[in-house]
């Protein structure tokens, strides 16, 4: 939030650099918008080896914006491998999260991909996508990522930071005889903090739901987390009791903070009821 502030010149003088400054010391603690802000202001400011990693991290949770510019990088072999499989793969799940430069991108790729990569890549956005809800689902609690036999740990609260998955290796694409021109790019503009902001020391949350099964838990955050946008500015928690875990998501400063929250996801038909920690 204040790296938001210097930003937009909030209540403190305009400073890129300061943002810049504090939006970095969020990220490498796992706040993951911050992630995703900083790595696209380091590609606007053209330090593009610096944004890779922030931009690959947020790509592989399912952010639409990262999935953008690393899918136009790799299509045009820029600043990352050329890759079509892989560029078509990106753009594809970023055009199916609403973005319209995506959307815009992948008809322009079509007119130069041949359609057994096209099919091949749609193969792999398939991948991506399950690939996605397993991260998002793994942040949840500070998980890391299920092994591929299935396995999944499990872990107490408070949850810890968020970890960076490895992408999967792809075999490049080979390209026809005519090389296309390069897809033009635009960073999309980073996520803005919605007023009022909430307090990462507040003492109110929502609770979302309570289940027997932790798993179930689980995948309730992915399921909402997909639907109602605001809820990703949050931070899950699974509090257990017993046999019995509680979804929350917060913090707030203020109960009426949470009750708005509360009234969003209610207007959705899930229960959602307000709790002091």
């Amino acid at each position: 939030n204040l790296a938001q502030a210097y930003k937009l010149g909030r209540g403190v003088p305009m400073s890129l650099a300061e943002a810049e400054r504090w939006y970095k010391r969020a990220a490498d603690q796992g706040h993951l918008q911050a992630n995703d802000n900083y790595g696209l202001i380091l590609f606007q400011a053209q330090r593009r080896s610096e944004a890779l990693p922030y931009l690959q991290t947020s790509a592989n949770r399912g952010e639409p914006r990262a999935q953008y510019v690393l899918g136009t990088g790799h299509f045009n072999g820029d600043f990352v491998e050329k890759d079509w499989i892989k560029a078509y793969a990106l753009m594809n799940r970023a055009s199916a999260q609403g973005l319209p430069q995506a959307t815009s991108n992948l008809a322009q790729m079509d007119k130069y991909i041949p359609l057994d990569d096209r099919r091949r890549a749609l193969e792999l956005a398939g991948q991506m996508e399950q690939n996605e809800k397993r991260v998002r689902t793994a942040q949840v609690g500070g998980l890391r990522p299920a092994p591929t036999t299935g396995a999944v740990q499990t872990a107490q609260l408070p949850p810890s930071r968020a970890v960076t998955p490895v992408p999967q290796p792809v075999t490049p694409a080979s390209a026809p005889v005519r090389a296309p021109a390069p897809v033009a790019v635009t960073a999309p503009a980073p996520v803005a903090v919605a007023a009022p902001v909430r307090s990462a020391k507040g003492d109110w949350r929502v609770q979302l739901g309570a289940f027997s099964n932790q798993n179930k838990a689980k995948n309730l955050w992915s399921s909402l987390e997909n639907r109602i946008s605001a809820l990703r500015q949050l931070q899950p928690y699974l509090v257990t009791s017993g046999n019995i875990t509680r979804l929350q998501a917060g913090p707030f400063a203020t109960r009426q903070q949470a009750d708005r929250m509360c009234g969003t996801v209610k207007s959705t038909g899930n229960a959602c009821i307000v709790k002091k920690r």
